[in-house]
């Protein structure tokens, strides 16, 4: 097998720098040079995973298509990369701690004290190198979350510093944060060189320094930082705040980083440099004249006094790609749906937008609101797409209003509704009064049979077979097929047993339509998702 190279990206000053933005970056330049990378995001969390984090909290859950619930960094990997990543490119501390326990109850460790070092850090590096093995890649990028100074990472930046040790071809590349406080209105660098020293002493001298800041990094702050910090000035990389983050690869591209990392391998490209599609996209979104607007009425926005629009990155994202290949610019305008809760007039602010998404989510907390949103959708012809639970709001909304279900609810809200048109299936209630909670669960890539010329069949290209990715308990109660589509629902797509709807739309409308899935999860920069492209067209018109 040829030799494989380890790029382990680490982060210093504070959280939320854009390390995944970055490690996604450099593994486009390296691919445009024709190598197979293979990103892998490891987390210091005792989660499993990130399935029961909230969204407030942590950010969006992104899910594989093997049914993974994992760390949004991965959704930047796979919209950059264009590639389908593995739940076991995600690392937890629970995960490992996890095996070890099980490992030492075992018996695997007898006769021996089961310690930090060599037991958990011998397993973060077999989930390290089982992953590149099983990929053949010939970069495996590796993204340490958290910042440099948590306890909770120290044990595997002290794992990336053994793999060097241990023979493996490896590169360091620390991303920090420079600041240009506005009393002084100048670039600081002693936030990164507190930051560097942080890491060497954890044993890791780093090869680059990506330094994130509001405006390019100068000479004179470039030279201060290699000499404090121990790099070459060359290896110095400005990663200065950008309008759009898909610019990253080609303002690394700018200095010559790929080249600089191949240098240090002493490893040549595979193919000349391709990046032109990617180019000129760029170049064809920074001369975007019109503009679309669309609502995501949600209620994972507020933290405090602060709104989280990392809970729905991967829709922002999606409705972006979707915009772009359409050829207009998308304004994005948030509606908490608990305020239509508690003032249902205000359910008129949908007038002034072009299209409205309602997206994912769990629990009673501002669903009404959500129903009110889709009711005004379908009322006044407003371009609509309902994902996963804005699916089944939608089909609780016209079981309401339409065939006079006036009572009609999902079970996961009112587990008394007369008329229960959402709910779990009979053997998933069995499994969780067994407390077999997880495996109730429809998580990954499923199947959908399209119904042969519907919205949904034309939009994916008259496809027969689609597959999305889903995330969700709770179904449209096949005893109630029959009366919503009576009433006009259209059933687009369905499981290939007929039994579970997966899309549904309503012929007379505009754009009206949903899916059980999460087609977010599918977009990418150079190819958006059939059902956005369509909601931004309905929503030129």
């Amino acid at each position: 097998m040829p030799r494989q190279f380890y790029v382990f990206i680490t982060g210093g000053v504070h959280s939320g720098l854009g390390k995944g933005i970055c490690t996604a970056s450099i593994g486009k330049i390296l691919q445009w040079r024709g190598f197979k990378v293979e990103p892998i995001k490891i987390d210091g969390y005792l989660n499993y995973d990130a399935g029961t984090l909230r969204p407030t909290e942590h950010g969006e859950v992104w899910v594989t298509e093997d049914g993974g619930e994992i760390d949004q960094d991965l959704g930047h990997y796979e919209r950059f990369l264009d590639v389908n990543i593995s739940k076991k490119n995600n690392i937890t501390s629970g995960q490992i701690y996890w095996q070890v326990i099980k490992n030492e109850r075992e018996g695997k460790y007898l006769g021996k004290t089961v310690q930090l070092i060599p037991h958990v850090t011998d397993e973060i590096k077999r989930r390290i190198r089982e992953v590149a093995k099983s990929s053949k890649a010939d970069f495996i990028l590796v993204e340490i979350g958290g910042t440099v100074g948590d306890y909770e990472n120290a044990i595997f930046i002290e794992a990336a510093r053994q793999m060097r040790m241990e023979g493996e071809k490896c590169v360091y590349v620390h991303v920090s944060y420079v600041p240009i406080p506005k009393h002084i209105g100048e670039q600081k660098t002693k936030p990164t060189q507190h930051s560097v020293k942080m890491l060497r002493e954890l044993g890791i001298q780093p090869d680059f320094i990506v330094c994130r800041s509001e405006k390019p990094l100068d000479d004179v702050r470039r030279k201060k930082i290699s000499i404090f910090c121990d790099v070459k000035e060359e290896h110095v990389v400005s990663d200065e705040d950008l309008c759009n983050v898909y610019e990253v690869p080609l303002l690394f591209e700018s200095q010559g980083f790929a080249d600089k990392i191949l240098r240090l391998l002493k490893i040549r490209p595979k193919t000349r440099v391709r990046k032109t599609k990617w180019e000129a996209l760029i170049k064809k979104i920074k001369n975007l004249k019109k503009k679309v607007r669309i609502a995501i009425v949600g209620k994972y926005f507020d933290i405090g006094t602060f709104t989280l629009a990392d809970s729905y990155v991967s829709v922002i994202e999606a409705v972006k790609h979707a915009a772009w290949h359409t050829g207009v610019n998308p304004e994005i305008i948030w509606v908490n749906s608990k305020e239509f809760e508690k003032n249902p007039k205000k359910v008129k602010v949908l007038n002034k937008v072009d299209g409205v998404i309602v997206p994912g989510g769990f629990g009673a907390s501002g669903v009404e609101g959500k129903i009110l949103a889709i009711k005004y959708c379908r009322e006044h012809n407003k371009p609509f797409l309902g994902l996963c639970y804005g699916l089944q709001l939608a089909v609780v909304e016209f079981a309401r209003n339409v065939c006079g279900l006036k009572k009609a609810h999902t079970t996961e809200v009112d587990p008394n509704t007369p008329y229960p048109v959402i709910d779990i299936l009979p053997e998933q209630k069995k499994l969780i009064k067994e407390s077999k909670y997880g495996a109730t669960m429809r998580l990954g890539a499923y199947p959908a049979i399209l119904k042969k010329g519907t919205l949904v069949w034309r939009l994916y290209g008259k496809r027969k077979v689609v597959y999305e990715r889903h995330r969700h308990r709770y179904e449209v109660n096949p005893e109630y097929h029959e009366i919503l589509q009576k009433h006009g629902l259209v059933f687009s797509g369905m499981s290939p047993d007929g039994r579970l709807v997966e899309f549904i739309e309503l012929s007379n409308h505009k754009y009206f339509t949903g899916t059980q899935a999460h087609p977010e999860f599918t977009s990418r920069f150079m190819k958006p998702n059939p059902l956005f492209v369509g909601l931004v067209e309905a929503s030129i018109k």
